[in-house]
């Protein structure tokens, strides 16, 4: 898998005589959208291992609100793996779905993005991700959760240098699904530099975190709930799975519950886990990352091409925009630094060294830092059951108790407050990387959030 990973990257020798930074570039146009850019946008390099020559490709798009007084929030999408571009979840962009007819895909202007009231960050990490990329080969060798995280706050301590007008912004970090596990990690490390005193202080506030992974038992042992809870297994095959598992259904201690389980997983397989209701398609199954490494057959029958009704439609979309030269001259990709862009790149060599994440959360929330969980309540990858079960595991005082939050005078999803300032909360019909699913809403709890106002 390694070998195969290093030799999609194509580095050529060009790498060595590139130069060692490069200044910000303000991008007003972009191939596939007609006339100029709507918001303002920056791309740019921040090199973060100078042994190496690891550099992370970032999008930064300002605040169209009030930039000078508006948080600054760094976004990481799923993975790991995975480039942010401009298009996905939160970005200020996306594609025109059409039949692909071999021309340029084209693009609108995304009215939910969460620039209309933030800054944005969206960054390509860890390294061989989008457009990152580093110069000596040994530096996608050692890429894991450790390295991902430290990564990011240096980028992030060299990015607020080169933009001191954004210091004293609120700032902070947000992902979903895998990229939810890192989130608190990083948000972690920064705190510990704001207490010893380093420089430039980043003004972080908070974190929030979408469909989030956090790597412990409470990701994958409300499958079976979830799944029995919405009609998808009968109350027959529950019942056994609660009598025979005992409560642990991941690891099966006798065969009844082995059986039970299984098929269970069988019953599942036939819808799209990340959108129960949504069209199964191979490509979509394949966005998650730890989906691939339990069921890793899949990769061998993703089609090229999704069709137009799969969710992962755009991401197909996305590929063929991003491998454009005129696309990369656009963004000012560096000529020479990858081959072949890959919305994510599921070969990628990665340690997995994170055991859970829970401990960073309930770390920061003690330490009074504000956070957001919240999940979309059709997705099975990563069950809302089982993210609220970890934040109850913290046993904190109930500030304010489940009800509906509104827009339109629609509920939009439910919520809970807890002490330590934080907040739970779900989008009503969303799926695995909510955002996407529910845009709009997604932008209202976010803009509510970030207001310091409730839901």
């Amino acid at each position: 898998m390694a070998a195969s990973f290093f030799l999609s990257l194509v580095v050529p020798l060009v790498l060595l005589l590139l130069p060692l930074s490069r200044s910000a570039s303000v991008v007003t146009h972009l191939p596939g959208f007609h006339g100029r850019l709507p918001f303002h946008l920056e791309t740019g390099y921040v090199n973060v291992d100078e042994e190496t020559g690891t550099e992370l490709f970032y999008y930064f798009v300002e605040s169209e609100r009030s930039p000078d007084t508006d948080p600054v929030v760094l976004w990481l999408t799923g993975g790991p793996g995975c480039s942010s571009l401009i298009f996905y979840e939160v970005g200020p962009m996306k594609f025109v779905l059409v039949p692909y007819n071999g021309s340029l895909p084209e693009m609108a202007y995304n009215p939910y993005s969460w620039s209309k009231m933030a800054s944005i960050i969206l960054l390509d990490s860890p390294v061989g991700t989008g457009f990152s990329y580093a110069r000596d080969l040994e530096g996608y060798r050692d890429v894991g959760d450790f390295s991902f995280s430290m990564h990011v706050v240096t980028f992030l301590n060299k990015w607020f240098i080169n933009h001191p007008h954004y210091q004293s912004n609120p700032f902070f970090v947000g992902g979903s699904s895998y990229a939810g596990m890192m989130t608190p990690i990083i948000a972690q490390h920064i705190s510990q530099e704001i207490e010893h005193g380093k420089q430039p202080r980043i003004n972080l506030k908070g974190y929030l975190v979408g469909n989030p992974f956090t790597g412990s038992d409470y990701d994958r042992n409300f499958r079976a709930q979830y799944a029995h809870g919405v009609g998808i297994i009968s109350d027959q095959l529950y019942e056994a799975a609660v009598g025979n598992c005992k409560g642990n259904y991941i690891r099966p201690q006798n065969k009844l519950c082995d059986m039970a389980l299984n098929t269970i997983e069988d019953l599942i397989s036939e819808i799209d886990e990340g959108y129960i209701v949504g069209v199964k398609c191979v490509w979509d199954l394949l966005r998650h990352r730890f989906m691939l490494e339990e069921n890793a057959q899949l990769s061998k029958l993703s089609p090229e091409q999704p069709t137009i009704n799969c969710f992962a439609y755009r991401y197909y979309l996305s590929n063929i925009w991003a491998n454009e030269n005129s696309t990369r001259d656009a963004l000012g990709v560096k000529h020479g630094t990858i081959g072949e862009f890959k919305r994510c790149r599921k070969s990628m060599p990665y340690s997995f060294d994170v055991s859970s994440s829970i401990e960073y959360h309930f770390n920061l929330t003690s330490r009074g830092y504000r956070a957001l969980v919240f999940s979309g309540d059709h997705d099975l990858v990563m069950p809302f059951l089982g993210t609220h079960a970890w934040i109850r595991s913290f046993n904190l005082s109930i500030v304010d108790d489940w009800r509906a939050w509104h827009l339109g005078g629609q509920a939009g999803g439910f919520t809970i407050t807890y002490a330590n300032h934080l907040t739970f909360a779900t989008l009503k019909g969303g799926g695995h990387s909510a955002i996407e699913y529910r845009p709009r809403e997604s932008l209202d709890m976010a803009q509510r959030w970030l207001d310091n106002k409730p839901l």
